[in-house]
């Protein structure tokens, strides 16, 4: 009995010391944990689970208060020690992946407001060192050394097409690529980095909208880094403009980054507790975890639901703020924006309708002077001064490199606005220009014989900016002018090969072949459908089915495709037009909407543009010859514009002479017959001063030549 007793009061006490032992041991984990910030210490000291289903208490405000402050990476225990965590300028990088400069500039002014160094990821060589500070040991093991370098990384990071990121900076996606899933690093690869990513693009390329920016952000959490903030979509479509949202997401990032000094806790702290007096009684709280989750969501939807939805979760059509295209039987918005309105109108358009916008040319204004008319007053006879330049759609399917425009007109796959009618547009967009033609009066050179011909326009250049095939009415559009005998002169980017069988007779349709392989073409376009290639053979092919005239309108751009001559000549079989024009890109500054940083060094010289011009003429031929088709030759020039103009010798060139000009009123009894005709029933001859090779270069002696005088030394000279 006695030996019972003693073996049950030795069991009892192992069995004491064993649960203490146990209950030393999960405190001991507990807090090791708390301290290292996997999770908050418990309410109560005796580990039991405190019941949060009731009433909120101004002590529990605080302890959530303590919580909030921890969702900071920034760990402080002091205001000194929060004093140098500030001063400490690596601690905190922005870096940027920028194509045009309008990422750069936003990560620029974040540098300069958060004092922090900001870097160009094309100049990050070695990834491996800059966020992970990663050596290699003699044995060729991975070593990881987490140095006080980098604790925070901001990317701001533009997309280019394709869904790609800035081609200088590939390097560090394909880095980003192969240690996401390199199994030898892991999960925790950046365990102790944390980051946060700001999207610079455009929702009209729907699935690669802001690609680049997701995949930066996918790859980093999977690397182990972790989301001080979501992914922003920053989106050039949306009404908001894009610095304004960037503005509403750092003022989030700055909280998350730098928590508030300790004065500014106790401000807040005494406003909460003030605002705590009007909530209400019946106010309850299930647990504090999901207090801590639903207001992080609350906070989180105050700065995203100004943007319309910008975050992985929302759709693409949303970012843009229109919502319209989700409700077929909902109002369509207006295409021309208040902000897109002030920028035109900054930029000298008088906007017609929601829509549509008319503008005096430069040389509607030189010609009105007698300082000579433009390159198609040289190659077709047009009165530089009786010319409107107009377009009933301000929208384009393309982004151009060399977009005269700087991207501040609105752009989109297919029609989606209110629509005014052509009658409308046709009569405003008259009386519009009449009204600029009239603020000449009085301008050195004008005279009044010349202001009142200007009054009445014969020729409309449906080439201002957009892409004016995608209005709907385009066919009535074009019909209306013809009824006031005015010749049409229609441009499209080649992206809509049916609206381009569906035109009615143009005086002159024009396609632009900005590019000769769907690589360049993706470069200098840009185009937003996906199917861009196809889209463009396409539109080549159907003008073989005009009988009208036909043009190809290629720009040259230096560095870009100045040297794709070979190509480009097979590209001609396609569409077999009537004529090539072949110009040298206009430098119209720089702007941080441009698609890229184009410089005068991508102008090519007017010699450069013969050269080439001189090239596609013999390949192209080397073409026309093996399948029995015309030839072609150089037949004028305006060296002025550096524009060459290509013809078919089989029907514009007649005894030896060239016939590019219009017959203009014989065009438009023709059309108003409405019996079909071709385009060598209203060919005219050309005059000697404007075919190639003639002294006059293409410029009307009739007119006045003059050169302005130039500041600088070498060309300070003024001739007439």
């Amino acid at each position: 009995m006695v030996n019972t007793t003693t073996t049950q009061k030795v069991l009892l006490v192992a069995f004491s010391v064993g649960f203490v032992l146990c209950e030393y041991r999960w405190y001991h984990a507990k807090e090791k944990k708390r301290v290292e910030g996997i999770f908050p210490k418990d309410d109560d000291d005796d580990g039991v689970k405190v019941n949060k289903a009731k009433k909120t208490t101004p002590a529990e405000k605080k302890k959530k208060q303590k919580r909030e402050q921890k969702q900071s990476f920034w760990k402080e225990e002091t205001e000194e020690s929060e004093s140098d965590n500030d001063d400490d300028d690596d601690s905190v990088r922005i870096f940027y992946a920028s194509t045009s400069g309008n990422a750069r500039s936003l990560a620029q002014k974040l540098g300069a407001d958060l004092d922090r160094t900001v870097i160009d990821l094309s100049e990050v060589l070695e990834p491996e060192k800059t966020f992970a500070n990663e050596e290699e040991e003699e044995e060729g093991i991975l070593k990881m050394e987490r140095k006080k370098v980098l604790k925070c990384a901001i990317f701001v990071v533009s997309t280019t097409t394709g869904g790609e990121i800035a081609s200088e900076c590939k390097h560090f996606m394909k880095w980003c690529e192969e240690q996401a899933y390199d199994e030898r690093a892991g999960w925790s690869y950046l365990k102790e980095l944390k980051f946060c990513v700001f999207g610079v693009g455009d929702s009209q390329y729907e699935e690669n909208f802001n690609r680049a920016a997701r995949m930066i952000d996918k790859h980093f959490a999977r690397m182990g880094a972790e989301r001080i903030l979501r992914k922003f979509d920053g989106d050039e479509s949306s009404e908001v403009e894009m610095k304004t949202q960037f503005e509403k997401w750092t003022e989030k990032l700055k909280g998350r980054v730098f928590p508030p000094t300790t004065a500014e806790k106790r401000r807040q702290k005494k406003k909460k507790e003030a605002d705590e007096e009007n909530v209400k009684e019946e106010d309850e709280v299930e647990n504090d975890d999901d207090d801590e989750e639903e207001e992080d969501e609350v906070d989180r939807s105050d700065t995203e639901s100004y943007f319309s939805g910008s975050e992985d979760d929302m759709d693409v059509e949303d970012v843009g703020g229109d919502g319209s295209a989700r409700d077929p039987n909902a109002p369509k918005p207006e295409m021309v924006t208040p902000k897109l309105r002030k920028a035109l109108t900054k930029q000298g358009y008088k906007i017609l309708g929601t829509h549509s916008g008319v503008k005096l040319c430069r040389w509607t204004k030189a010609m009105l002077r007698g300082r000579g008319g433009c390159y198609k007053h040289a190659f077709y006879g047009i009165e530089s001064h009786r010319c409107m330049e107009t377009t009933p759609s301000l929208a384009c399917a393309n982004k151009c490199v060399f977009c005269w425009r700087h991207h501040t007109n609105p752009v989109g796959k297919e029609w989606k606005w209110e629509m005014n009618p052509a009658e409308d547009i046709v009569n405003d967009a008259l009386g519009q220009h009449r009204k600029m033609i009239n603020e000449m009066r009085g301008v050195p050179g004008v005279t009044e014989a010349k202001l009142q011909e200007g009054m009445d326009p014969r020729h409309c250049a449906l080439s201002l900016v957009g892409e004016p095939i995608m209005y709907p009415e385009i066919g009535k559009f074009v019909s209306l002018l013809h009824e006031k005998r005015i010749s049409t002169f229609l441009v499209t980017n080649a992206q809509f090969p049916k609206a381009i069988e569906d035109l009615p007779p143009i005086t002159q349709l024009y396609v632009s072949v900005d590019a000769a392989t769907p690589e360049t073409l993706k470069a200098i376009d840009r185009p937003l459908h996906s199917d861009y290639w196809d889209r463009f053979v396409g539109s080549l092919s159907s003008l073989k089915t005009k009988p009208q005239r036909t043009v190809y309108r290629l720009t040259l751009v230096a560095g870009w495709n100045l040297a794709e001559a070979e190509e480009y000549a097979k590209l001609v079989k396609l569409g077999e037009p009537d004529f090539i024009e072949i110009k040298g890109v206009t430098y119209c500054g720089s702007s941080d909407k441009s698609a890229s940083a184009l410089t005068m060094k991508n102008v090519p010289y007017h010699e450069d543009v013969v050269k080439f011009s001189q090239e596609i003429c013999r390949l192209t031929n080397i073409e026309q010859e093996e399948k029995g088709a015309s030839s072609y030759e150089l037949a004028c020039e305006h060296s002025h514009s550096c524009c060459v103009l290509l013809a078919r010798t089989k029907d514009y060139k007649i005894d030896g002479e060239w016939h590019t000009w219009i017959d203009y009123e014989k065009f438009q009894d023709l059309v108003a017959k409405g019996e079909p005709f071709e385009a060598k029933d209203y060919i005219c001859k050309t005059p000697e001063w404007s075919v190639f090779g003639a002294k006059e270069g293409g410029f009307d002696p009739n007119q006045t030549r003059v050169r302005k005088i130039r500041n600088h030394p070498a060309k300070n000279t003024t001739t007439t």
